[in-house]
């Protein structure tokens, strides 16, 4: 067999030197991505949930913290942030002027109720993230388990009351009962949030028998109006006849008091006048005939007292009749 021959083959000084080159720089790079990557920051409304290899070690403050680089990965949860899912609509725009979308979205809304109608309810559920834990690891995808959930709740207790309670009078218990049940299943479930509220944006009955329904609460608007103007006809009328009636009656009451007192009275003088003519008849009479006289003749003109044999009683009339007829011609100041 030929001998084999050995080839050696040696690389040029300055290859060496390009190759540790290039290894310096790709472990500096290393260095500044390990660097970068081991600091990291949370805001003031955020929690960061660190994960080494997928496994949950511990949470992070708002502000400038630090892990493992390559090891570590962080979630950050909006613990501080009010969230919130809609139903049958969605908001387009927000700001000054809110817009929202409702096509596409009925399915969500339209639902069937206790007698039998249909209601067309538009709702919003706002929430907060209260265990970043659980919110994380405990169930998968939380959102889309708390909109099934809320659509379900929603259409149990819908369909427990009338279509009138629904659109009318019955919104707020609804919206209750809903946010109950709601946080009853979250803690069950354990995923993790706390429902704050859930409120009625709107509900409607369904577009085809939207005219007449609106029909039917005008004309029981209409009921409630008259009913609240006769009441507040009664509540002004009968009150104030009532007040006058009593007035009346207690008028009556203390004219007849005063009658029946002023009748006591009299009876009582006169039977006390009675009582002194038995005693002295003469002296009662003449001092009652001059009691009369007293409060009679002051309250006549001018007069002229004569006995019974008073003859001159002509010159004193026509005296009289001059100074009258003087008095009437004498200047007044």
């Amino acid at each position: 067999m030929a001998q084999e021959q050995e080839f050696e083959f040696n690389l040029p000084p300055q290859f060496d030197k390009i190759t540790k080159n290039i290894r310096m720089i790709i472990v500096g790079i290393v260095a500044v991505m390990a660097a970068l990557s081991s600091f990291f920051t949370v805001e003031t409304e955020e929690v960061g949930v660190i994960l080494r290899f997928g496994k949950y070690v511990g949470e992070a403050t708002p502000g400038l913290n630090f892990k493992l680089p390559f090891v570590d990965q962080v979630e950050f949860v909006p613990v501080q942030r009010q969230l919130k899912q809609e139903f049958g609509y969605r908001t387009a725009s927000a700001g000054v002027n809110t817009t929202y979308r409702k096509a596409g979205y009925g399915g969500e809304s339209l639902m069937l109720t206790g007698d039998l109608n249909l209601g067309d309810v538009e709702w919003v559920v706002q929430y907060r993230i209260d265990d970043p834990y659980n919110y994380l690891f405990k169930v998968r995808n939380v959102d889309e388990t708390l909109r099934d959930v809320s659509e379900a709740a929603m259409r149990q207790v819908v369909g427990d009351r009338t279509v009138n309670e629904v659109l009318t009078v019955g919104r707020a218990e609804v919206a209750s009962e809903v946010e109950v049940i709601l946080q009853d299943i979250s803690n069950e479930y354990e995923m993790g949030i706390t429902i704050e509220q859930v409120v009625l944006q709107d509900a409607n009955p369904p577009d085809p028998v939207k005219p007449s329904f609106n029909g039917v609460n005008e004309a029981q608007q209409q009921r409630e109006t008259l009913i609240n103007q006769a009441r507040a006809d009664y509540n002004r009328v009968i009150p104030r006849a009532d007040g006058e009636a009593q007035q009346t009656i207690q008028q009556a009451e203390g004219y007849a008091l005063d009658r029946v007192n002023r009748a006591t009275g009299e009876v009582s003088r006169f039977n006390d006048l009675y009582a002194e003519y038995i005693k002295a008849p003469e002296v009662t009479k003449k001092r009652i005939f001059l009691e009369t006289m007293e409060d009679i003749l002051p309250k006549m003109g001018q007069k002229i007292i004569t006995d019974e044999k008073g003859n001159s009683v002509i010159p004193l009339l026509q005296l009289q009749m001059d100074g009258v007829k003087s008095n009437t011609n004498s200047p007044q100041n």
